[in-house]
């Protein structure tokens, strides 16, 4: 296989070429440095590519602890992009990451099947995309979202309010 895929966007009738992500023919990392120079990938591209891989499994419902999925609510609420990073702590060293997840898992999943395959995800993204070997994924299953959490509850005027418009009305009146 070739290190490099064509683009349609050529010049004068040639086709550019553009890097493949890493595979594992050369192993992990062995991109990373040559004798032409060094790439560095920061932890905060690790931690994205985990949160997203992590979100990609059917199962998982958010990803943080407590305060954090609070204060990224409170930062939806503002307009402010929601951080897929969120729930996620990387050590990335010259070769290898290491990856711990913090999960909100849905009611009914099963927690053994689904940290498995949240694992493996995150495993063959790191591993593809930044051509790292990933040591240990470590998840933590800190809460369990219920269905009940989502259904619109209603006033004492029979007004039905929806879960999005209790979360922006004031608790103490």
């Amino acid at each position: 296989m070739s290190d490099t895929m064509s683009n349609r966007a050529g010049v004068a009738g040639q086709a550019a070429t553009v890097p493949r992500a890493r595979t594992h023919e050369g192993g992990p990392a062995t991109g990373l440095v040559t004798d032409r120079g060094t790439t560095s990938i920061d932890d905060g591209v690790v931690a994205k590519i985990a949160g997203l891989a992590a979100r990609e499994v059917s199962g998982v419902y958010a990803m943080g602890g407590g305060a954090a999925r609070a204060f990224g609510s409170m930062r939806g609420m503002v307009g402010v992009e929601e951080n897929v990073s969120q729930g996620v702590s990387v050590e990335v060293g010259e070769r290898q990451a290491a990856v711990d997840l913090d999960l909100v898992v849905e009611h009914g999943t099963a927690i053994p099947d689904l940290a498995g395959a949240v694992r493996k995800n995150v495993i063959n993204a790191i591993e593809r995309m930044c051509g790292f070997e990933v040591t240990e994924v470590n998840i933590r299953v800190n809460d369990i979202h219920l269905p009940e959490q989502d259904r619109d509850r209603q006033t004492e005027s029979g007004h039905t309010v929806t879960r999005k418009e209790a979360e922006q009305e004031p608790r103490v009146q």
